[in-house]
């Protein structure tokens, strides 16, 4: 490949997939930019989620998007996110999707039925790789913690730019409980809390963690984030609390980032 070849290379748009417990969905990637191309296309998550029946749904969302007019080259690699700890490809944890995952090299799965390379990574370390590079997080040298609040609470490590994966701060325990059982979007439903009792809960839970590893900027995602006026004001943190940026996209972003990350197609 010559070097302008290999330049062109670089950046070029990717699929990214993002699973989670009621839709997958998936969408063409401006590594550039950051910003889907065209819009995401989703499928409800099939039940049970079981390895074989979400290999299916996959390749049909790759199938929709690899007929658009921009989408990427037909070997390009896929990314794709998936809510339980990735090591080395295998998934290690399962506690919101189907049990037979447990022990799955869902790299080696998805590739297979794809036809082509697959990464897979966890999605709030998708959603924080996005927000680093594209979002509210770009620029920020040092630790940046993404907390996504919704079912439980995802968390992504980010240091000089760089993620720590795996990071489950959700888990910490905080006053002799799972922090996500108490401080999650769900929890807060749950247990019919106002938006200022939720945040005094949330704000436990963030000086813990600040206690902890010292950030220099929170991130907050997930569906309640767009409510973040309602709980903020009851935050009292040294560390700079921001929303994050990507929204939605972040996953499926993120997702392409990482596998181009991986394949060196991206800066």
């Amino acid at each position: 490949m010559s070097k302008k070849d290999e330049k062109t290379h670089k950046n070029a748009p990717l699929i990214g997939i993002d699973i989670g417990g009621t839709g997958i969905k998936g969408g063409i990637v401006d590594l550039k930019k950051g910003k889907l191309i065209g819009d995401r296309f989703r499928v409800p998550t099939p039940q049970p989620a079981t390895p074989e029946a979400v290999a299916e749904v996959v390749a049909q969302i790759v199938e929709e998007l690899s007929n658009r007019p921009d989408a990427p080259a037909a070997d390009s690699p896929v990314g794709v996110t998936f809510p339980g700890i990735i090591q080395h490809g295998v998934v290690n944890s399962a506690a919101n999707v189907d049990k037979t995952w447990l022990g799955t090299d869902i790299d080696a799965t998805f590739t297979k039925r794809l036809g082509r390379p697959v990464e897979v990574i966890n999605d709030a370390d998708a959603a924080g790789l996005a927000e680093a590079r594209y979002g509210a997080g770009e620029g920020v040298d040092g630790t940046v913690l993404v907390i996504t609040l919704g079912t439980g609470i995802g968390s992504a490590f980010i240091f000089n730019g760089q993620l720590v994966p795996n990071a489950e701060l959700g888990h910490l325990e905080v006053d002799g409980h799972d922090a996500e059982t108490k401080a999650s979007a769900v929890a807060r439903e749950r247990d019919g809390l106002s938006w200022d009792q939720y945040g005094v809960l949330l704000n436990r839970y963030l000086q813990h963690v600040e206690f902890l590893f010292s950030p220099e900027l929170f991130i907050v995602g997930g569906g309640i984030s767009k409510r973040s006026d309602e709980y903020f004001p009851h935050l009292e943190l040294r560390t700079k609390i921001v929303t994050a940026k990507l929204k939605n996209d972040a996953g499926i972003v993120g997702a392409a980032l990482e596998v181009a990350l991986h394949h060196k197609l991206a800066k």
